[in-house]
């Protein structure tokens, strides 16, 4: 598919054409950063949630879900520190007047980095052939190894100075590495500065009267402040955990890489509280857990990595991050933090209300130290999205685009196609389409040649394709197309229900997590 830069304006393209996201209030000109998901999109989504919330929940004897309010107490961002440290270095070029995020920059200069990585691997391959050992070549060969060690020498002093606000130092930084502004090509740049990123709104009638509240740029408080009603309704015994899925909202200035970073966007998010002094356990725990959720989809292990942070949040005491190879290079996909007991013990002091739990085995009480797993629903839509896309050159040398998205997350499960309209094919085709609505998000479609169909099919992801034909009316047999291999099957009418369940349903993904 051409180069990765290629591929990733055929993604954002595809997902327009065959209605997976639209440009917001597109008829408007649109609205920078923000994104709708279309008939296509939506299903595919609420899969994605829905497989995450099962995985969580339902699989987990001691982990509940809430939903709470966007809007909340504005105390709750002072507590949180929202409110003092929830900013973005950001730099401007006097030349072009354009504005970016200043670790962003840094960190685009070190993906370039990788890409020569990459091409030396791809170079070592195609010279050793079947005898090429990657593992041993990226820790012997002399160039890879002085790539990685530039890379680790500036991403550290990155986080270094990010770490202590010494701003100064990450503008020298990005004049010691050369580093132009990719409009004018200068390095004519500002000093570096912290901005907010929460948006302002306010709650009242009138203006003399309203609160100055804010939309939630994150999540996780919801779950924080409401930690005792959870607990106390429900029993809870520590360790516990509360998920919650939903939107938040940021004021993002350098937003780019389609819906990758975007202004509002959807977090699922779970909040595992445990014993102080346990939390090295569980966050490695929740590493592994969280890791093996991702591999389940089966989109390939080597497009995952753990990146250990350098510089850590105000409230955590250890953090990684599960990144995915976009096409545009690795990039955050989840974050495994330990938030220690910071977040409960901040709201107990602005609130004045006592956030602890009474602990029978130890009998005494103490705040909860916190693991945190936290992932963007609109980044693993774009990982799925983005690894699916295919173009293949079938043997009559003929090409297909195709979305193999895993089955159980697909769009459609299944599409009822009658080979032609007449001799009654078209009716007894929709009698097994309202059937099978029943169960599946089936779709139907009888216009045009059954190739052109199958193409359409494949174009959105749709795992099987079921062909009503004459042979049909005879004895109750249809053909059924599998959309990666492109093999077709005749069964009995009677059984396409459960093969199909059995193909689609989410319980084949969900038994790797037991």
């Amino acid at each position: 598919m051409g180069t990765n830069e290629d591929k990733f304006k055929r993604v954002i393209s595809h997902a327009k054409e065959y209605g997976f996201i639209f440009q917001s209030s597109e008829i408007y000109d649109g609205l920078s950063a923000v994104y709708d998901y279309a008939q296509n999109g939506v299903e595919l989504k609420n899969n994605i949630r829905e497989y995450w919330w099962k995985s969580m929940v339902q699989m987990h004897d001691n982990i509940v879900g809430i939903d709470s309010a966007i809007l909340m107490h504005p105390k709750t961002w002072k507590a949180s520190g929202h409110v003092d440290a929830f900013n973005d270095p950001l730099i401007d070029n006097k030349d072009s007047k354009k504005r970016y995020r200043a670790d962003v920059l840094v960190e685009d200069y070190c993906l370039k980095i990788e890409n020569k990585i990459d091409k030396e691997i791809l170079k070592a391959a195609k010279r050793f052939g079947e005898k090429f050992d990657k593992e041993q070549f990226i820790i012997t060969n002399p160039r890879v190894v002085g790539y990685k060690e530039k890379i680790t020498i500036i991403l550290s002093r990155l986080g270094k100075s990010l770490e202590k606000e010494d701003l100064e130092d990450v503008k020298n930084l990005i004049l010691e590495l050369n580093i132009v502004c990719p409009i004018s090509g200068s390095k004519n740049w500002t000093d570096v500065k912290q901005f907010n990123l929460m948006f302002g709104t306010k709650l009242g009638a009138s203006s003399e009267t309203a609160t100055d509240l804010y939309l939630r740029p994150e999540t996780a408080q919801g779950i924080f402040v409401n930690f005792l009603n959870v607990q106390k309704t429900g029993r809870m015994k520590i360790p516990f955990g509360i998920a919650q899925t939903g939107k938040a909202f940021r004021n993002e200035i350098v937003a780019r890489q389609f819906i990758f970073r975007m202004r509002e966007f959807e977090q699922m998010e779970m909040q595992y509280f445990i014993r102080p002094g346990t939390q090295n356990e569980w966050y490695q725990k929740w590493k592994e857990t969280r890791m093996k959720w991702h591999t389940s989809l089966g989109m390939g292990e080597e497009n995952y990595r753990f990146h250990d942070h350098e510089k850590l949040a105000h409230y955590a005491d250890a953090a990684s991050d599960i990144e995915f190879k976009f096409p545009f290079g690795f990039k955050e996909l989840e974050g495994i933090h330990s938030r220690t007991d910071f977040d409960l013990k901040q709201h107990q002091e602005f609130s004045g209300k006592k956030l602890q739990y009474f602990d029978h085995e130890l009998n005494e009480n103490y705040t909860p130290y916190v693991v945190e797993t936290s992932i963007g629903l609109d980044r693993m839509f774009l990982a799925i999205f983005s690894n699916s896309l295919c173009e293949e050159t079938l043997e009559n040398n003929t090409t297909r685009t195709v979305l193999k998205i895993p089955p159980f997350l697909s769009t459609y499960k299944v599409a009822v196609l009658p080979l032609v309209k007449k001799d009654g094919l078209s009716e007894l085709a929709k009698n097994i389409y309202k059937e099978l609505k029943l169960e599946f998000n089936v779709t139907y479609d009888e216009k045009d040649a059954v190739g052109r169909r199958y193409r359409r099919q494949d174009a959105i992801g749709t795992p099987y394709c079921i062909t009503v034909d004459h042979q049909t009316k005879e004895d109750n047999t249809l053909t059924i197309r599998d959309r990666d291999s492109m093999t077709q099957n005749r069964i009995a009418l009677k059984e396409v229900e459960n093969y199909i369940k059995e193909k689609v349903s989410f319980n084949s993904a969900l038994s790797k997590m037991l």
